[in-house]
């Protein structure tokens, strides 16, 4: 079994007065893709480099398994690490850099290319074996280095960032491939991107860093309908959701001229204080534009040919605030029309610890 375990495990750089990760606690189960995101300085790269052996865990630990790999060396923890660069040797060839890891391994040179074609036969190779990596695409590249990690059969992919490097259209065929790939290997996969689109899309779960702290991991719609906080809320969803202050009165947030009645649950929370200091969440597509809601100025309108996005201004507690509604790609708006907000929702309301706070359906499913 190769699941796999941060305990606690926490990394100070010398110099430094915050740790780069702090007191992680993380549970992947064997076979899982998990991904780590965040911005940068988030820790998600070190925490992988932990994994790895290639940084210190300076408290806590690491395990693979029902193996404790915290003071392991790098060579002897099983995993196979795939690199942003490639790091591919320019002098070899596709066949050689894919076999080079068990040409270390002493592996015999028939199984040795046996099963360099079985990996090329999986990446769909086998017509490049020959060429050198520089007569390669960026995305064959990174299958040539995924035929590396795949021929040492390890117990745990570990890949930082490996899709960087490529452009738009390749990044978004590769990482399908990836993805495809590691279901049918099975093998349990820990990627490290900064990409929270590619993070929803190729992620069993996902773990959502900030300066060294695990904020949220969950499966993709658990994060994008039930985000655990501000910041989750704030990073996760493209575009990102509109958040602004707001107070909440006789169950209602007030929101510009106009007022949206809440879940029961949330509304009781909200007011459980004084029912200000809150901050309302609510994503493009829980808005809409028409005859109804709050007076707003159109400023920009972002056409993406299957669907707009229009950000307005409008007046919300004494002050111009801009937030942004999606809108059908038929929608006919231009810069500097006048027109009215609605608020179709769902609402997210947080409180003043930036928690956001939970309905009553979710506080039974708990409770269960």
């Amino acid at each position: 079994m190769s699941e796999v375990s941060y305990r606690d495990a926490t990394r100070t750089y010398d110099g430094t007065d915050a740790p780069a990760v702090d007191r992680l606690n993380l549970a992947i189960d064997d076979g899982e893709f998990l991904v780590l995101v965040g911005p940068s300085g988030s820790g998600k790269s070190t925490a992988l480099r932990m994994l790895a052996g290639l940084e210190a865990c300076d408290e806590g630990s690491v395990w693979i398994g029902d193996r404790d790999v915290t003071l392991v060396q790098p060579k002897d923890r099983d995993v196979a690490m795939v690199f942003q660069s490639y790091a591919l040797y320019p002098h070899m060839t596709v066949a050689q850099n894919i076999g080079f890891p068990l040409k270390q391994q002493k592996v015999p040179k028939d199984e040795r290319a046996k099963q360099v074609r079985e990996a090329a036969r999986i990446l769909d190779l086998e017509e490049y074996l020959d060429r050198k990596p520089k007569q390669l695409s960026g995305g064959q590249r990174q299958r040539v280095a995924m035929g590396r990690a795949i021929v040492r059969h390890p117990q745990v992919f570990l890949m930082d960032e490996p899709l960087s490097n490529l452009d738009a259209k390749l990044r978004v065929q590769t990482r399908a491939e990836l993805a495809d790939l590691q279901a049918r290997l099975g093998v349990t996969t820990v990627y490290v991107t900064h990409d929270q689109v590619e993070a929803m899309v190729m992620g069993h779960r996902v773990a959502i860093l900030d300066y060294g702290v695990m904020q949220q991991v969950a499966t993709p719609g658990t994060l994008y309908r039930y985000p655990t906080n501000l910041f989750v809320a704030g990073f996760i969803g493209s575009p990102a959701m509109n958040l602004v202050p707001a107070s909440v009165e006789d169950r209602a947030v007030v929101f510009g001229s106009s007022r949206v009645d809440l879940d029961p649950a949330v509304a009781a929370a909200a007011t459980a204080g004084d029912g200000k200091d809150l901050m309302v969440g609510v994503r493009p597509q829980g808005l809409s534009l028409g005859a109804e809601g709050v007076a707003a100025e159109v400023v920009v309108v972002e056409e993406l040919g299957s669907e707009t996005f229009v950000f307005v201004e409008l007046e919300h507690r004494g002050q111009t605030t801009r937030i942004r509604v999606r809108v059908d790609a038929e929608y006919e708006v231009s810069r500097g029309d006048h027109t009215n907000v609605e608020v179709l929702g769902p609402v997210h309301v947080f409180g003043p610890g930036g928690l956001r706070l939970k309905t009553a359906a979710e506080e039974g499913a708990e409770q269960r």
